[in-house]
């Protein structure tokens, strides 16, 4: 990995993680880590910004895409992050049911 996913910037998400990877708790220190030193061109990597370097971020886009499972660290923790940052976020009601969705009223003439 020394080689690979290669540079200079911090990556940083205050959208999703005001405080920080490792201050939130979806991530290990490590994890954090990684995401901190990597993120940047991971990211870059998975919006098509960079093309891949080595036969590693190669196989890192395919995780991107899809076409195959995670198996490296890099590729363990981009998809996690990823997976917490582009769900839909769960709420909670105060009546503990399930939000009830508008009815949607068919206003067309018959013709009956």
């Amino acid at each position: 990995m020394a080689e690979s996913f290669t540079t200079t910037n911090r990556f940083f998400d205050n959208k999703h993680y005001p405080r920080g990877f490792s201050r939130h708790g979806d991530f290990t220190i490590k994890e954090a880590q990684m995401l901190e030193r990597y993120g940047f061109a991971f990211n870059e990597l998975d919006l098509g910004k960079r093309e891949p370097a080595n036969d590693e971020e190669k196989l890192f886009l395919e995780v991107c895409r899809g076409t195959r499972e995670p198996v490296t660290d890099a590729e363990k923790v981009w998809n996690k992050y990823i997976v917490r940052t582009r769900r839909p976020k769960k709420f909670h009601t105060l009546s503990g049911g399930k939000p009830q969705a508008d009815a949607v009223e068919d206003y067309t003439e018959s013709d009956d």
